[in-house]
């Protein structure tokens, strides 16, 4: 091997291990985007969660209160047919006392117990109303006491959610930064390919370093040859089941010390 062709090699040699160092580092600054993207994934659905309910309560509230309404304004109604017909109970007791013969008097005397009913009917489906809407303010205080617990959870939420964006988001900004930094020294072919086996990857994971002659992704065995290939750092590897690119234990190790 001649002098050029051994600085080729060597040149060539670098140049992989590069793209492996820097395919590494991009994995772990995309995998603290991730941790911070979960714990603030989770509060806005939890946000969203509580304000449906809320919506939810509120309606509730509402159909109750119009529920109660037409029983107020049901017995409203019973009220003044009950005067209306205490008015008529006056008016056929005054007129008995002028008329002419048995039947007149008979039939007012009908009239009047046919009122009477009519007042005891009305009584009865107050009373009735009235139990109604005990039950209905029941189930609003129930509902109110929850409507309230759910507004100072949502408020809580809401408060940690923009406590947690402050926190984070500087971080972020800094963690992207530096991945698009790390990507500039990936060739595009094999970028696209490390962000098609992220998306694909249920745990984000798309470089893994070889754990007990396994992937570190799905946890197969790594046949020896192909270890010995990874540790060369002449090629990118790939995990034969999973499709993730493999890194050996000294990559890392070296990457560590140098962030160190």
């Amino acid at each position: 091997m001649t002098k050029k062709t051994k600085n080729t090699a060597e040149s060539q040699e670098v140049s992989v291990e590069q793209k492996l160092t820097a395919l590494y580092n991009l994995q772990q600054i995309d995998s603290q985007i991730d941790k911070i993207k979960i714990v603030r994934g989770e509060l806005p659905l939890e946000v969203e969660d509580l304000e449906d309910e809320i919506a939810g309560l509120e309606t509730r509230m509402a159909n109750f209160q119009e529920e109660k309404d037409k029983f107020e304004q049901f017995i409203k109604e019973k009220n003044e047919s009950i005067k209306e017909s205490n008015a008529l109970i006056k008016k056929y007791t005054d007129q008995q006392m002028n008329v002419r013969n048995n039947r007149e008097y008979d039939s007012l005397t009908k009239e009047i117990e046919f009122q009477n009913l009519e007042i005891q009917l009305s009584e009865k489906k107050i009373k009735e109303a009235k139990f109604r809407i005990e039950s209905v303010e029941a189930d609003m205080k129930e509902a109110n006491e929850k409507l309230e617990m759910r507004r100072q959870d949502l408020a809580a939420k809401k408060s940690e959610l923009t406590g947690i964006i402050a926190e984070t988001e500087k971080e972020e900004e800094e963690l992207v930064k530096k991945s698009q930094e790390n990507e500039k020294f990936i060739e595009e072919r094999l970028l696209t390919a490390y962000k098609r086996i992220r998306k694909n990857a249920r745990n984000g994971l798309a470089v893994v370093k070889i754990e007990r002659d396994a992937c570190g992704g799905c946890f197969n065995k790594i046949p020896p040859q192909h270890q010995l290939d990874i540790k060369l750092h002449k090629k990118i590897i790939v995990c034969e089941y999973c499709g993730r690119i493999l890194v050996d234990e000294d990559l890392t190790k070296s990457d560590a010390g140098e962030n160190e």
